[in-house]
């Protein structure tokens, strides 16, 4: 959707000004180095207020734009069902048999089931180090406790994301500024060739003005959406983790079985909400 939005954007800006009458000829000379000098200044203006992985990841983030969230229907299942899987080891063969699983998942014939769980770090450490807690713990835990625990986790995971918003909401900002800088360049100049023809001084002037116009439009067609969606993804994407919390806390509060399903069901969105029938197929290994 983010591409196709792109084109529009395209077709509603220039296209819409050719069909209106207008010559993209200046448009086109001057783009260039108008977008060399704004984009160049922004991305001066984020390293400085950014650090090296900060500027980086801020770029990366720009896959979240056009791939949309990280994760769907299938990857929730997985997650259920591989926590689901643990818990019952846990309760029925004790924390001595489940301890190799959470110290090597590499190693383990449960996370093995589901391989692109080992591939996320944080997901795979949200539910490790929780069932670590559990397994040394030796049932002496509060629930509230451990929720508390991995809601500070989840929020400082999700804040370290949402810099990555920071960085497309701050290059926003920017933008427009930035291109008025370029424009005022652009008048001085102008003003140094004040003696040549009027048709010399409009094609000086067109150049400036091509300045502010890319400027307005980096920042509110391309740069202020790119943090809008990066934020809805991250938000998205940070469902998984609260599913692995509710999973967990329902579990050492004593809930039965339909109930921990639930309350896991209950934080995701609804077009990627597995099923009843889906997840209890999946325990009973159908």
């Amino acid at each position: 959707m983010a591409a196709v939005g792109l084109v529009v954007l395209m077709i509603a800006v220039f296209g819409v000004f050719v069909a209106h009458g207008g010559d993209l000829t200046p448009v086109i000379k001057a783009a260039p180095w108008e977008f060399a000098q704004i984009f160049g200044a922004a991305l001066a203006a984020a390293m400085i207020g950014n650090s090296k992985a900060g500027v980086g990841a801020g770029f990366s983030a720009v896959g979240k734009v056009f791939k949309g969230p990280k994760y769907h229907k299938e990857d929730y299942l997985s997650v259920i069902l591989v926590v689901s899987k643990i818990l019952k080891t846990l309760k029925a063969e004790g924390a001595v048999a489940l301890e190799p699983h959470i110290e090597n998942p590499e190693s383990s014939a449960i996370f093995a089931e589901y391989p692109p769980i080992l591939q996320d770090h944080a997901l795979l450490d949200m539910i490790c180090d929780t069932i670590r807690l559990m397994v040394v713990s030796s049932g002496n835990l509060s629930p509230y406790a451990v929720e508390d625990v991995m809601t500070a986790s989840i929020k400082n995971h999700h804040h370290h994301e949402m810099m990555n918003q920071a960085f497309w909401a701050g290059m926003e900002g920017a933008l427009p500024a930035l291109g008025i800088v370029a424009c005022v360049l652009g008048v001085v100049k102008t003003m140094g060739a004040i003696d040549q023809p009027p048709p010399v001084l409009g094609a000086l002037i067109g150049s400036a003005l091509v300045g502010t116009f890319m400027g307005v439009l980096l920042a509110y067609g391309v740069a202020g959406p790119f943090a809008i969606r990066i934020g809805q993804v991250i938000e998205e994407d940070t469902e998984i983790l609260k599913c692995v919390q509710q999973l967990i806390v329902a579990n050492l509060h004593g809930h039965p079985m339909p109930l921990v399903i639930e309350a896991a069901r209950s934080v995701i969105n609804h077009h990627n909400k597995p099923s009843f029938g889906e997840i209890f197929d999946g325990m009973r290994g159908k």
